[in-house]
């Protein structure tokens, strides 16, 4: 196949031809761009319904509605099909019989399935249960549905009057527990009720009925697991006879682990089966193949490592044999989806600075099929080709129709009209010499127009096993900043994903090391490569890790940044080693429990508060419980007790990110003010 060359500017083609009265982007540009998502595919494959959310600025929220666009039509328009004023309609899916289409809504006071005839063009509600639906997926039959959302471990059906919840024995407002973990990212553990997935007959009338089926057994735990488990962790089988699913128990090792599990569930017998009891790491993402002979799922071997490479597992069903398909390739698999033809599966992958889409035959053939930009939201088609999201940094996501012999078509353009009304930025990809000569890349974006030397930006990402590679970002978003006059600069340390495993393995036991040095040359080398960049007027910024850099920074290379920014960054390992909820995170990455650390100190940034000189300004959300709110409280507490000039920004209502439209444009407001102080100073 001829591999089509999908450029980051098919993203931003209306900004690139923006009139003579464009602007630069501005915080609330970016907190009300219009966000895609959720993409379906009719069984004949000839349409594709999407879900839109828009922002409502006076409600501080967003709410989606729901759209249909036919595929073989030339200059077909996407037609709005459920929406309802202050409403959420979300998670379109077509019925196998192609005659409806089911979906989320909170239209009748809860968030239930709903059914949206293509006949008639009328909705009406298809679920009535006693909780509210996390999510669903439909058998491949039509008559029966798998349906998840928070419900207690004691409940038979789908929803009781009670939640379950054992933390709260009364008389008073105190919970109790009797082992870890006891708070998980933004939200208190509630033991005694988890997410678990029911499944539900659909009758003939078009309605699911009140009573579920458990699929978990014994089990107990969170399936789909939280926070962010979703469709992508269920499956069901091609002969409708069961689901597989994944499940992270809650036990007293949980804090530690990131053993996920995949389970299959028969829904003749009732048994339920580990399929991947072998593998103490993450398995996830089961997907069964549409002609029934495998199961493919992606796996982590190493146990208590997030970032760990997310290889393919392929089960043969009739005779159990799994073969690890993409074991060769040292790429980690973000997304997987089967061809119709089962032939194949649709996977993306993470590769210098892109995401790419790639196929992956049954033998483990890698064929790469796209080139710039941020893959998701893939689906294949049953004529062989596939829709998918692609975003940049130019600009947010849409759909794009690839047929079967790699012709792309743009098919959606929701931003077009936001876009037309701004300035675009200029994107450039560099690479240099870090730490041990090996080759690092960078990002450099700026306005496309601007003239003279630029102040710079420095970005540095969270993970710390992460990237800013070329996505479109609602937080950290390098066009929006560049926007506001500055040459923003990435530089993928060592640690990144998308450079192989060693890489990102490289930042073990070496958080302030490599990653620093990466930092000190690239920004040496930008300068080089761009001389309109002022690298000697710059400031640093950076989230969760990238906070944790800049309070290594501070102490470390104090005399580099005019400013600095820290949101929800580490302070003091010692005090996170004990803090954080999920202690696998913090174990891994800096060699076990802090009492059997080797050089537990080394890379502590408390211990060079001393040097601390650079203003700074501090940032947090207080219901951040991965890094507790108090790292930032003691960083400002640091700043001030010396005399440095600093500022504390602290969110009641936000976790590790910030999410809310108002606080979205308040959060932007201060850091482009904090910066602007120090490298735009008043003439």
């Amino acid at each position: 196949m001829k591999k089509p060359l999908l450029i980051a500017a098919l993203i931003g083609a209306t900004a690139l031809s923006a009139p003579a009265f464009a602007r630069p982007m501005t915080e609330t540009d970016l907190a009300t761009m219009k966000r895609l998502s959720g993409a379906a595919a009719s069984p004949d494959g000839t349409m594709i319904a999407y879900q839109v959310r828009e922002t409502d600025l006076d409600a501080n929220k967003g709410r989606t509605d729901l759209y249909l666009i036919k595929l073989g039509t030339p200059n077909a328009q996407p037609v709005l099909f459920a929406s309802k004023p202050d409403k959420n309609e979300h998670d379109p899916a077509f019925a196998p019989d192609g005659k409806s289409i089911f979906y989320i809504s909170n239209e009748g006071g809860s968030d239930q399935i709903w059914r949206y005839d293509l006949a008639s063009g009328t909705s009406t509600q298809a679920s009535n249960f006693k909780t509210d639906v996390s999510g669903f997926k439909i058998s491949p039959d039509g008559k029966k549905f798998a349906v998840w959302g928070d419900i207690a471990r004691d409940c038979m059906e789908f929803g009781c009057e009670q939640d379950g919840d054992t933390s709260k024995p009364g008389p008073g407002t105190g919970r109790e527990y009797d082992q870890l973990m006891v708070r998980h990212w933004d939200a208190w553990e509630t033991p005694g009720n988890y997410s678990r997935i029911f499944t539900v007959v659909l009758g003939a009338d078009n309605k699911l009925g009140t009573l579920g089926e458990a699929m978990d057994g014994d089990l107990v735990g969170d399936a789909p697991s939280k926070p962010f488990g979703g469709a992508e962790e269920v499956s069901w089988a091609a002969d409708s006879s069961g689901i597989a699913f994944a499940l992270r128990k809650a036990d007293a090792n949980e804090a530690k682990s990131t053993n996920l599990d995949i389970y299959g569930a028969s829904l003749k017998s009732k048994e339920v089966v580990n399929l991947t009891a072998d593998n103490a790491g993450t398995d996830t993402t089961p997907a069964a193949s549409p002609d029934g002979k495998w199961l493919a799922w992606t796996s982590m071997a190493r146990a208590t490592y997030e970032a760990d490479r997310l290889v393919i597992k392929l089960m043969d069903l009739k005779s159990g044999k799994v073969t690890a398909l993409t074991d060769a390739w040292d790429r980690s698999v973000g997304s997987l989806a089967w061809a119709a033809d089962s032939k194949s599966l649709l996977v993306t992958a993470q590769d210098t600075l892109e995401t790419p889409l790639y196929r992956v035959d049954l033998k483990g053939k890698v064929t790469r099929l796209t080139e710039r930009g941020n893959i998701a939201e893939v689906v294949p088609l049953k004529n062989g080709g596939v829709v998918y999201a692609i975003n940049s940094i130019a600009g947010p996501s849409d759909l794009v129709l690839m047929d079967a012999k790699g012709k792309t078509t743009r098919l959606t353009n929701v931003n077009a009209q936001a876009l037309a009304a701004l300035d675009p930025v200029n994107y450039q990809k560099f690479d240099f010499a870090g730490a041990n000569g090996e080759q690092v890349f960078g990002q450099i974006v700026k306005p496309q127009n601007a003239t003279g030397k630029l102040p710079v930006l420095l970005l540095v990402h969270g993970g710390p096993q992460g990237t800013f590679n070329n996505s479109w970002s609602y937080r950290w978003n390098p066009a929006v900043m560049a926007s506001q006059g500055y040459a923003v600069v990435t530089i993928d340390f060592h640690g990144s994903t998308g450079y192989g495993q060693k890489f990102t393995d490289s930042i073990n036991k070496n958080w302030g090391g490599w990653p620093l040095e990466d930092l000190q040359k690239g920004m040496a080398a930008v300068g080089k490569i761009d001389s309109q960049l002022d690298t000697a007027n710059a400031c640093a910024l950076g989230g969760s890790y990238g906070g944790y850099m800049m309070n290594w920074i501070a102490g470390n290379w104090p005399d580099r940044f005019k400013c600095l920014v820290t949101h929800a960054g580490i302070f003091d390992l010692r005090a996170m080693a004990y803090e954080t909820e999920e202690l696998w995170f913090d174990q891994w990455d800096n060699g076990g429990p802090w009492t059997t650390r080797t050089d537990a100190e080394k890379w502590n940034p408390v211990n060079h508060v001393a040097k601390w000189k650079t203003p700074t300004l501090v940032i947090h959300g207080e219901k951040d419980y991965r890094i507790p709110y108090s790292q930032s409280l003691a960083a400002f507490t640091a700043l001030q007790q010396q005399g440095v000039e600093s500022k504390l920004l602290v969110f009641p209502d936000e976790n590790h990110w910030i999410l809310k439209p108002k606080n979205s444009i308040q959060w932007h407001q201060t850091v482009f003010k904090w910066v602007g102080e120090y490298l735009k100073p008043a003439k």
